[in-house]
């Protein structure tokens, strides 16, 4: 049990994010949710950012045959 909330307390979004559309981007997004049923934007919007964000890293993993170059993952980055 104490594992679950643990586990619960790691997941817990704590981070806003902000975002701002001009009147064009508000209303595709409006008529996107609308047509396909999106009844929740936030989760609609951190899903799809995710899904962005985890796609570009997977095409740009290294190979077996490419040089590695450091990632978000890799250990040696500077701040």
């Amino acid at each position: 049990m104490k594992r679950k909330l643990q586990k619960e307390e790691q997941l817990k979004r704590n981070n806003r994010l902000s975002l701002m559309l001009n009147e064009r981007e508000s209303r595709a997004l409006g008529i996107y949710c609308d047509r396909f049923r999106v009844r929740n934007k936030s989760e609609f919007l951190r899903d799809t950012i995710m899904k962005a964000i985890l796609k570009r890293f997977d095409s740009e993993h290294p190979t077996l045959w490419e040089e590695s170059e450091p990632t978000l993952f890799s250990q040696n980055i500077r701040k």
